[in-house]
């Protein structure tokens, strides 16, 4: 089924209402047009998807391969993006195959939605409507991020983030929901999953120095 030219001048112009919304950088919609690089990584997407839905999947992949070369920014045609997105500045975005986005996401540059292993089926995250992802941030894996949710800039998420949540840090942890804070950002009681491996390593060392002590003293008296 072709693409329908007013169906696509349709999500063009939502396209490009987002972008005018949400950066006050842009003066017009020309200006957003000829000058936003993510609008034309999503402009090439939109025609490489129903290529790719068409069964020309070769094809859909040299055209996104050539909008990955002219705007830096990857997506691969069999990703499903709802309308609206607005990727800012997009040098580095990498969106993968299996990845969903919902209406007016926003994505900062440098962002990934990326799959966690080479298997078949859903690898990459969905991500619900009105969604933000930050600089440099990873969402790896096929769990659903809610609506409403943000993604600070370089965090690494790992699992499911509600509905109306902000994550954050490495790996990323939920510290407000609803607005309310749920975790205070606590910089020296963070949990450091390598120094709780090493206690339990020295828990064990002390284990087994103990039992030694104890079989030698049972030798010595065996001895005497």
């Amino acid at each position: 089924m072709a693409l329908k030219f007013s169906t696509f001048c349709k999500k063009l112009r939502e396209d490009i209402a987002s972008v005018r919304e949400r950066d006050p950088a842009a003066r017009s919609d020309i200006e957003v047009l000829l000058t936003y690089s993510g609008v034309h990584a999503v402009i090439i997407y939109r025609i490489a998807h129903r290529l790719y839905l068409n069964g020309f999947k070769l094809s859909a992949r040299a055209l996104s391969q050539f909008g990955r070369l002219i705007t830096g920014i990857e997506i691969h045609p069999g990703a499903k993006i709802g309308r609206g997105l607005f990727i800012d500045h997009g040098a580095g975005v990498v969106i993968g195959e299996t990845a969903e986005i919902g209406d007016n996401c926003l994505l900062y540059q440098g962002a990934t939605l990326g799959g966690t292993g080479k298997g078949k089926g859903k690898r990459h995250p969905t991500l619900g409507n009105n969604v933000m992802v930050g600089c440099g941030a990873k969402v790896l894996g096929p769990f659903k991020v809610g609506d409403n949710a943000k993604i600070a800039a370089n965090a690494v998420v790992l699992d499911a983030v509600p509905a109306n949540a902000t994550a954050v840090g490495v790996p990323a942890r939920i510290i407000k929901r609803n607005g309310v804070r749920v975790n205070d950002l606590d910089q020296i009681h963070i949990p450091d999953p390598v120094s709780q491996e090493l206690c339990r390593q020295r828990a064990r060392i002390d284990e087994l120095e103990k039992k030694l002590s104890e079989l030698e003293k049972e030798n010595k008296n065996e001895a005497v």
